[in-house]
């Protein structure tokens, strides 16, 4: 079943080796489309791949079918601001300490320290990246899994809303369906006329044939043609899937299988009610009655 879900989180946590935690942000997308199993993919940055296993036992506690696509992103709540800048003072008081001593020594000039000369000495300035590593994914695994339970949860109410529509959808077609069974069961009353016509043709013919058709083979033919003509079993069992398929879409649940199995049986019945009438009327409510089996069909192949 199709279904869309996003939901938006953050935390913070300190890389490797910082002193003060940086926040983060994050966004878990998850699309389902239709599928006969659950086929499930995850994207995901490099450092979250281990949470991989996590994900798809999560996924599989509360989906079944679909093909299913996780993406997770991670980004600096701050990502807008320059890099943080540090100072390292214990250098710069040593450079300091340094000029001090070698002034008292006589082998440099006493001048002024310059500030813009002082920051230009390699080592005074650090600039320092906040990025994610090990560390900030250890820090943020357990509330961006919990956001990821409520985003598959989401997933699975926004399927749940269009299985309600869907159910209607469902339910139309059955009364379709249930309503050609019923005119092909009045169609059928007057199969014996047309039975006889055709019986009385097919009579014929074996009367003229040349060399002349044994009898028994006559009674077989008759026989034959009276047996294929009579289709109370095929809209009994027409009657009976369709009563299936409204007991199963009151059930709920995981029920896409059972309807696609129910399918093919009224698909065969239509097909059989076909290939026994012996008149046009009845032909042509069972063509009609395979092409609503055939939407029905289509509709199913969303149904969870």
């Amino acid at each position: 079943m199709t279904g869309f879900a996003r939901i938006d989180g953050g935390a913070e946590a300190a890389p490797e080796g910082a002193e003060t935690a940086v926040p983060w942000t994050w966004s878990w997308e998850i699309r389902s489309v239709n599928a006969k199993g659950l086929d499930l993919r995850t994207r995901l940055p490099s450092l979250a791949d281990a949470w991989e296993s996590k994900i798809r036992e999560r996924a599989q506690a509360r989906l079944s079918r679909g093909s299913v696509t996780v993406n997770w992103t991670l980004e600096q709540a701050d990502r807008g601001k320059a890099p943080q800048v540090v100072v390292n003072e214990p250098f710069l008081r040593e450079i300091l300490a340094l000029q001090e001593r070698l002034e008292a020594q006589g082998l440099v000039y006493p001048t002024p320290p310059s500030l813009d000369r002082l920051l230009q000495v390699r080592g005074v300035i650090e600039v320092v990246e906040r990025i994610a590593d090990g560390a900030v994914m250890a820090a943020l695994e357990a509330s961006a899994l919990a956001d990821l339970d409520r985003a598959l949860d989401g997933l699975v109410q926004a399927r749940g809303r269009e299985g309600d529509k869907l159910k209607v959808l469902l339910e139309t077609h059955l009364d379709e369906m249930a309503e050609l069974t019923a005119r092909a069961v009045a169609a059928a009353e007057s199969q014996p006329a047309a039975l006889r016509a055709r019986m009385a043709e097919q009579l014929a013919l074996l009367l003229e044939a040349s060399p002349p058709v044994p009898e028994e083979r006559m009674v077989q033919e008759l026989a034959l043609l009276a047996a294929k003509a009579d289709v109370r079993e095929e809209t009994d069992r027409l009657t009976a899937h369709v009563a299936a398929c409204r007991e199963l879409l009151g059930e709920g649940g995981s029920i896409g299988r059972k309807l696609d199995f129910l399918c093919q049986e009224l698909n065969r019945e239509a097909n059989t009610l076909c290939s026994k009438a012996v008149d046009l009327a009845l032909t042509g409510i069972g063509v009609e009655l395979k092409t609503r089996v055939e939407r029905f069909r289509e509709q199913i192949q969303n149904v969870e």
